[in-house]
């Protein structure tokens, strides 16, 4: 579907350049004007959403889970990214957590470690996916 294709670029180059732009230990001072955890929210769940349902309605007529499998997983982390970003902003209790606090925790935190190279990956994937729509693995 032509239409989760344009969205599937669309937030994984926003999500690219918010995570890729910030700071390394939090998601509200990068350089994009709209700095409110309720649109990093909004644009991570849409992200999910888009990633999910990129994977069961493939593009073209091709193989398919491979044809847009790329895609669709960086956008579903790009969105747990963003939504655990502002998760670990608000929660105050978890800003001073010992890291054994939760497999959840860690994972995340994880998450955010590593949230540049994510974020430039992010902007690769959606370059990639917008100027080759007919490769195999995007």
């Amino acid at each position: 579907m032509i239409q989760l294709y344009f969205l599937s670029i669309l937030f994984n180059a926003l999500a690219g350049y918010i995570l890729f732009t910030g700071k390394d230990n939090d998601l509200d001072n990068s350089y994009f004007p709209i700095k409110t955890p309720t649109f990093y929210l909004i644009l991570g769940i849409l992200s999910i959403v888009t990633g999910v349902l990129k994977l069961l309605s493939p593009t073209l007529d091709g193989i398919l889970i491979l044809g847009d499998l790329v895609p669709s997983a960086v956008g579903v982390i790009a969105g747990l990214i963003l939504i655990f970003g502002i998760y670990r902003q608000t929660d105050t209790s978890s800003v001073q957590a010992d890291p054994t606090k939760g497999q959840l925790d860690r994972f995340g935190l994880n998450l955010l470690t590593f949230r540049k190279p994510i974020g430039i990956g992010l902007l690769a994937a959606a370059l990639i996916h917008f100027l080759f729509p007919g490769a195999l693995f995007l």
